[in-house]
């Protein structure tokens, strides 16, 4: 569809550039549309236009949308409020449909991965986590995620669970201090306030001191990152550059596609992920949000070199620049033994294949799944996996925030949550504070942290990056912070929420008739 709308858009282009050439567009125009150029005709002209364009619109949906929910949300909308329904589609409906403004594709393709460390699929028979009778699940999630998102399994790594913003920081700055050859940042937003400027100004030390640096920003995310901060460290010879730069908003095609990750790589050989952005709101600075309670992690290993792939994969598509030398895939000796997939998904992956894991996840569930999310609008088959791994008797638990830090898509989650109570998944409010932890546990299996919440947007129109984790300490280790969290929320019982305002339900109505939207 995109396809032939640019043909004619270049059709018309080359027509009109033939007509101003030949001399005979002006003589066009003097006798036969300046006659007739009246208020009434050009309103008329604009009318017709704008009926044909949301026409076509409507028509690119039809076609486009594989979701029936949201393609007959989107055309109700633009056939019931063409005008309203028209912004809402310019600012956040447009998809690329897994097509970027270049072909994305990945540096160190499997073969390069294969020569970096061992994940034969051979391999995993002999890795006795997988071959054990009541460890299926691994095994099914490792071949899914190979398959889906052409992830390989890493063996010898040592992972580091990192909770909340002060011990992060702490460890990011510290890895930041230790590098020697290269840092590779990548973040959803960086904030130009204290922990923003700390970061900042080692970063400029380290380049002064000959080390390489390259940022990757998302340009919706770091909208309020002044100029001064970036020229800053471009001064200092840091390269940095935005994803989908983004200069005038309403008319951006791209607005909704953001980069969601956060990744810093280091030297090829450390590695960090999670949910903490860079700023002091992380730190627990906002006095609306206040105490922020989040998850991150260290990596040190092989795993670095999915991380390394993913930002590299990013750098090309946002500098041109192919870095594929052998310095950004080291060799690495990791005393650690905990194996581990990286998963890089977006609109650009032929498959959703966080979404996917999260499913296989949930549904396969022997005894307990324990969700924390700052946003709770899974899908159809999250939805319908949720509530049949908990009316099976699996004990689905799931913490949310009790406040808001974004008005509909809080009040979406809260529209999921009395059918979910129904069928008996347990529901927690977070009251310290804010959670913003994407983290999921399931038995003793198998675990996931990452960029990934359990919303729309992440799972299917984010570009997010979530490492999957199969070592049962580092499983009991991320558990100890769920307990934790259970002691700091109040429990959702059915009967109590059932009696809650009417006008609270009329705003869960609101939150899910915007979020098919997303």
């Amino acid at each position: 569809m995109d396809k032939w709308i640019k043909r004619l858009i270049y059709l018309g282009l080359m027509f009109t550039i033939v007509l101003v050439v030949s001399g005979s567009y002006m003589q066009l125009v003097q006798m036969h549309i300046l006659p007739i150029l009246t208020w009434g005709t050009i309103q008329q002209a604009f009318q017709s236009f704008f009926a044909l364009y949301i026409f076509l619109i409507m028509v690119f949906i039809f076609f486009e949308h594989r979701d029936p929910h949201r393609m007959i949300s989107w055309l109700v909308v633009l056939a019931l409020v063409p005008v309203v329904g028209f912004v809402f589609y310019i600012l956040f409906g447009r998809n690329i449909a897994k097509k970027r403004r270049t072909k994305r594709k990945r540096i160190s393709d499997m073969d390069r991965m294969e020569q970096a460390a061992s994940f034969q699929m051979e391999s995993v028979d002999i890795i006795p986590v997988f071959t054990q009778t009541d460890r299926p699940l691994n095994r099914r999630l490792v071949r899914l995620l190979m398959e889906n998102a052409s992830a390989p399994f890493f063996i010898r790594n040592q992972v580091e669970v990192l909770t909340n913003g002060v011990e992060t920081f702490q460890s990011i700055l510290e890895a930041l201090e230790e590098a020697q050859e290269y840092i590779h940042l990548q973040y959803f937003i960086i904030r130009d306030d204290v922990i923003g400027n700390q970061v900042k100004n080692l970063l400029i030390k380290k380049a002064q001191e000959g080390v390489k640096v390259r940022i990757i920003y998302d340009s919706v995310g770091c909208w309020k990152l002044g100029k001064k901060y970036k020229e800053a460290l471009r001064h200092a010879g840091i390269e940095i550059h935005a994803f989908f730069p983004v200069a005038f908003p309403i008319l951006s095609r791209e607005l909704n596609y953001r980069n969601h990750r956060k990744i810093i790589v280091i030297d090829g050989k450390t590695g960090f992920l999670g949910g903490l952005n860079i700023g002091d709101e992380y730190l627990g600075a906002n006095k609306h949000l206040g105490f922020w309670r989040d998850t991150h992690m260290k990596i040190c290993g092989e795993a670095v070199y999915g991380l390394q792939n993913s930002f590299l994969d990013d750098w090309k598509f946002v500098s041109g620049e192919a870095l594929d030398s052998e310095e950004y895939f080291p060799k690495v000796c990791a005393e650690g033994t905990t194996i581990m997939q990286v998963v890089s998904s977006g609109p650009d992956s032929e498959w959703k294949a966080i979404l996917q894991a999260y499913f296989l996840m949930i549904s396969g569930a022997q005894e307990r799944v324990w969700i924390a999310s700052p946003y709770l609008v899974p899908e159809d088959s999250l939805m319908t996996a949720l509530k049949a791994s908990a009316l099976s008797g699996v004990d689905v638990r799931i913490v949310i925030p009790s406040k808001p830090d974004h008005f509909f898509v809080y009040w979406a989650s809260r529209d999921n949550i009395e059918e979910l109570l129904e069928a008996g998944v347990k529901i927690y409010e977070y009251e310290k504070g804010f959670i913003h932890s994407k983290v999921i546990i399931v038995d003793d299996q198998c675990g996931t942290v990452g960029t990934a919440n359990l919303d729309i947007r992440s799972l299917e129109i984010n570009f997010e990056a979530n490492a999957f984790l199969y070592d049962q300490e580092v499983i009991r280790r991320l558990e100890v912070d769920f307990l934790q969290d259970f002691e700091d929320s109040r429990q959702l019982q059915l009967r109590t929420h059932m009696e809650r305002p009417r006008y609270q339900r009329l705003l869960e109505s609101l939150g899910r008739l915007v979020s098919p939207l997303q």
